[in-house]
């Protein structure tokens, strides 16, 4: 058993440190002996997680989820099912586990690696995806379509599990998730990474239109007179990270161009990073800072937050959130919503989650206290 958890802690840390695969706190991992399951517990990084940083669940206690009977309202739904896998934890385990944690408890192979590619998301998140993903991985996969996080998502994929079981007479080893990520399942650490290394560059081959991610100058001037403008919107106690590269101006240069990153494509774009950006077309004849007041107070208004994420025409993208590591993330959260739409291209464009799966997670008190415990770094 440890030996397999100090495998999960080099797996975990693999992925984790890798911005191809996890950015931020996100992405997920488990191990199973001895009939438990040790998963990332809720607010830990992968990139520096060690032992400590999994939360070990009984697993016939975690199957016996699936016999029990929640009620119809979502929030209380989600609340009791939290409720019963805080009490499947192990004896003596204090620690939050994953809210995915009943996903990794479905897949029979002992190690599960869930993350977040954005090339693999130009796929999760584009009109075309289901199609392509049949193409390339329906003998040896599922797609889950989105639905809300936690039990029904759960639900959703034991069905989807059972299916593919009954015609292939084996459990999947991937799962594409709609307007999500990727898990990947396998018996051994190695076998792991080489399923997950086949997928990215099967994934890969079919992407020819790839995000400008080069640095671009722009007018340093204006770049002053946004930043001054935001500190004074934002308030003292947040922090400003400012970004200009050859896809965000391109984005940034029309409401049309901006239209592919209107809405958010997946949960973790919402808690890091906001579930809208706001543009600003800096136009012509009106100062700046009165541009970025005039859609601030609007964005405000609106949404009943500020913006974490502000475009600015044909200048680059700014980040405001509480801290400078907060305001990194969401940079780093935009900066992959700008990739995903990139690569969605190749593939029917678009396709962003719908406005009540996007208002779910908003007021989905698991996702709160994921960005409370972002927020805090």
């Amino acid at each position: 058993m440890m030996a397999g958890l100090d495998a999960l802690v080099e797996l975990s840390r693999r992925y984790g440190r890798d911005p191809d695969w996890v950015l931020a706190g996100g992405g997920n991992t488990s191990f199973k002996a001895g009939g438990r399951l040790f998963v990332k517990a809720s607010g830990s990084s992968l990139a520096d997680i060690d032992a400590a940083g999994f939360c070990s669940i009984e697993l016939s206690a975690l199957d016996r989820l699936w016999s029990a009977s929640y009620p119809e309202d979502a929030s209380a739904r989600e609340a009791a099912a939290l409720a019963d896998l805080m009490a499947a934890r192990s004896e003596g385990e204090t620690k939050r586990p994953s809210v995915e944690t009943m996903l990794h408890g479905l897949f029979p192979q002992a190690y599960v690696v869930h993350t977040h590619p954005a090339a693999v998301n130009g796929i999760t998140c584009s009109r075309g995806g289901r199609a392509v993903f049949e193409r390339l991985f329906g003998d040896e996969g599922i797609w889950v379509p989105f639905v809300d996080p936690g039990y029904v998502l759960a639900k959703a994929v034991r069905t989807e599990l059972e299916r593919f079981r009954s015609r292939a007479g084996h459990a999947p080893g991937l799962m594409f998730m709609e307007n999500h990520g990727l898990l990947i399942a396998a018996e051994s650490p190695g076998e792991l990474r080489n399923l997950a290394d086949r997928v990215l560059a099967r994934v890969r081959s079919e992407e020819t239109r790839l995000p400008d991610l080069g640095a671009r100058a722009v007018d340093p001037r204006s770049v002053a007179t946004a930043t001054i403008a935001l500190a004074t919107l934002a308030g003292p106690a947040v922090s400003l990270r400012f970004r200009a590269d050859g896809e965000i101006l391109a984005r940034s240069a029309s409401r049309s161009a901006f239209a592919p990153l209107s809405s958010a494509f997946t949960p973790d774009h919402i808690v890091y990073a906001g579930h809208e950006f706001l543009y600003v077309d800096s136009g012509e004849g009106e100062p700046l800072g009165r541009v970025l007041e005039s859609g601030w107070r609007e964005y405000e208004g609106r949404n009943g937050n500020p913006p974490r994420i502000v475009l600015v025409r044909a200048l680059g993208a700014f980040a405001c959130a509480a801290g400078p590591a907060a305001a990194e993330t969401a940079l780093e959260l935009f900066v992959d919503a700008c990739k995903i739409a990139a690569y969605a291209e190749n593939f029917g464009g678009v396709s962003h989650m719908a406005r009540e799966k996007i208002d779910f997670i908003r007021n989905w008190e698991v996702e709160r206290y994921r960005s409370a415990v972002a927020n805090r770094r």
